[in-house]
């Protein structure tokens, strides 16, 4: 995701300074107008803005010392693009804090190519007056109907988190219902045009459903970062006092998939588990 973020920021006409643990990203880092930086905090010094796209709470743990946030220039503001942990979130904020640092969340919503294209969603936490501030920068990866305001701190990271609890849970019941369907007799993509025109019709079954059915799992992210960001909205159900029984069905399915199948690459692996339970595939 970082590579055509970066890409969109410099179009925009930002100077941006790239940092990774990756060193041969930095032919690609400058082949898109951008500087590369050896480590984070040499890209940090001066910045008035930090953005951070990490793969999650441990890396962007990690990534973060406090030499980073005081690198940054008086009044920056640190925008944090990964799919956090409010928990993790909240110490590095509180760090950020200290330095005079003002924070904004925005965890993405799409695909590497929705960020080449800037047809991100941006689930945002944080005051009004830094997305304020900050708008011009992020319309650059996302219209500004994309870009959602949730709430204050740790608003942003729940909401993407809610949103992945939801879609997997729909991936997961959606193919209990086409498995028990096929079982049945009713041919698949009869099914799937009725479900998807029906009352129980979800962009699940509008979109995704056709990589399905012919064998795709979407393999764009990997089963146990999915499996992780699960667990840590199931945590915060149950620290929230909430109603959390379905979730951990879904959490639980995911954690049988990622047993089945290791730390691969998989958004629909826990489909897959099933299937293979079920000895069927779901093709048409």
């Amino acid at each position: 995701m970082g590579t055509p973020l970066c890409g969109r920021l410099v179009s925009a006409g930002h100077r941006v300074t790239v940092s990774d643990l990756r060193p041969e990203r930095e032919e690609a880092v400058r082949s898109l107008g951008a500087e590369w930086a050896p480590d984070v905090t040499s890209a940090a010094a001066g910045a008035d803005v930090l953005v951070t796209v990490v793969p999650g709470p441990d890396e962007a743990a990690a990534a973060l010392p406090d030499a980073v946030f005081a690198a940054l220039a008086p009044g920056a503001v640190w925008i944090d693009m990964t799919s956090n942990a409010p928990a993790v979130a909240r110490e590095l904020r509180e760090r950020a804090g200290t330095h005079g640092v003002e924070v904004l969340e925005a965890p993405m919503g799409g695909s590497p190519d929705d960020a080449e294209h800037g047809r991100l969603r941006l689930f945002v936490g944080g005051s009004a007056e830094a997305l304020d501030r900050c708008r011009p920068l992020l319309e650059a990866v996302a219209t500004s109907d994309r870009i959602h305001h949730m709430g204050g701190p740790g608003t942003g990271y729940t909401t993407k988190l809610l949103i992945n609890l939801l879609w997997f849970g729909q991936a997961v019941a959606t193919a209990e219902a086409l498995l028990l369907g096929q079982r049945a007799g009713i041919g698949l993509a009869a099914l799937r045009d009725t479900l998807a025109g029906s009352a129980a019709g979800s962009d699940f079954i509008r979109r995704d459903l056709p990589a399905l059915f012919t064998g795709d799992y979407l393999r764009s992210y990997g089963l146990d970062r999915i499996h992780d960001q699960l667990k840590v909205i199931t945590d915060e159900a149950q620290d929230l006092g909430t109603p959390h029984e379905m979730a951990d069905t879904v959490l639980r399915i995911h954690r049988l998939a990622l047993e089945r199948f290791g730390p691969v690459d998989g958004e629909l692996l826990a489909v897959a588990l099933l299937e293979e339970n079920a000895g069927s595939l779901l093709r048409p």
